[in-house]
């Protein structure tokens, strides 16, 4: 009898354990998030030290990690060495398709952030005449999207062009040491290249650039929701503290860029910081970069963009409309 009872409450308590709910995940020590010369509020928000001052009193820190273009934001997501990054929406979508579990949640900038650019010297003047030429690019951008698009607009592929991968920076150099004869361009390294070497954006679509999206991995917005609203508060405090203070932000983003004051200007010209809030514009506008990659052959023929699209953007965390 006394061994029925121990085997009785020994299957009680295993099923009160088991209905008990799981206990929430404890706070971090740190919060890992990007910082990025096209993310002009992300400079802000780190120079300001809005967050640190938000999660000091909870003893959570804040680690700061440079990216270079959604690429590597997201490279970083996907290992797990940052929780927050900056990315234009179509690169998310297509790293989301690819099995990156991220959700994007808040909208940090509308740029015309890429272009296809050229030297002043050689003679190209439309898409078409790339063909057969060598254009640099960074897979997994918006400028490489871009380009995607603008050569399925003049009915051509990547196949014929002959692509030069390289991180930004590296795209400007070598399209002005002529080792490429254009480049799928990014800010503020592409206002640069405009405005002191005299490089000629030949293809512009503000319409095919798609929105600044601040990104977070999946399973840290699913153990820390309270933290993910504290990041994207500072983020807001960050945005309309740039509205207000155009001349600091010009400041800030000189100092971490080392450019001059016309090259910052002309970056912030073509940087719209008045939404936040990510919801259907932003879904509409990843959905049809989605829709066209996948014309494009750049997404498997079977994939269902729009479903990718729904698992990305995530608009629990959104702050309202301003």
């Amino acid at each position: 009898m006394l061994t029925t009872r121990r085997c009785l409450l020994a299957l009680l308590g295993g099923s009160l354990l088991a209905a008990a709910p799981a206990q929430a995940a404890s706070a971090p020590r740190e919060i890992r998030i990007d910082w990025a010369t096209y993310n002009p509020v992300s400079l802000v928000l780190k120079e300001k030290r809005f967050l640190e001052d938000d999660l000091a009193k909870d003893g959570i820190g804040v680690r700061w990690v440079q990216t270079l273009g959604s690429n590597k934001a997201l490279e970083f997501l996907n290992a797990g060495s940052i929780d927050f990054g900056s990315t234009a929406g179509a690169a998310a979508l297509i790293a989301r398709i690819n099995g990156n579990p991220i959700k994007s949640i808040y909208v940090y900038s509308r740029p015309e952030w890429t272009a296809l650019v050229t030297r002043k010297d050689s003679g190209i003047t439309k898409v078409e005449e790339l063909k057969g030429k060598r254009v640099a690019v960074t897979r997994g951008t918006d400028p490489h999207i871009f380009l995607v698009r603008s050569l399925a607009g003049a009915k051509l592929t990547e196949k014929d062009v002959r692509l030069v991968l390289l991180q930004h920076p590296d795209g400007r150099t070598a399209l002005e040491r002529g080792d490429v004869d254009a480049w799928a361009g990014l800010d503020p390294i592409m206002a640069a290249a405009e405005i002191d070497s005299g490089a000629i954006l030949f293809h512009r679509d503000k319409s095919a650039n798609t929105w600044g999206i601040l990104n977070v991995r999946e399973d840290f917005a699913k153990d820390h929701p309270e933290l993910v609203n504290r990041v994207l508060a500072a983020y807001e405090k960050a945005r309309k503290w740039s509205l207000e203070n155009p001349a600091e932000l010009r400041r800030i983003l000189g100092q971490a860029t080392g450019l001059s004051a016309p090259v910052i200007e002309r970056q912030l010209e073509r940087t719209e910081l008045t939404h936040s809030a990510i919801g259907e514009h932003q879904r509409e506008t990843i959905l049809q970069a989605g829709l066209a990659l996948k014309e494009a052959g750049v997404l498997p023929a079977d994939t269902n963009v729009a479903q990718a699209v729904d698992a990305l953007v995530d608009r629990r965390f959104a702050p309202a409309p301003q």
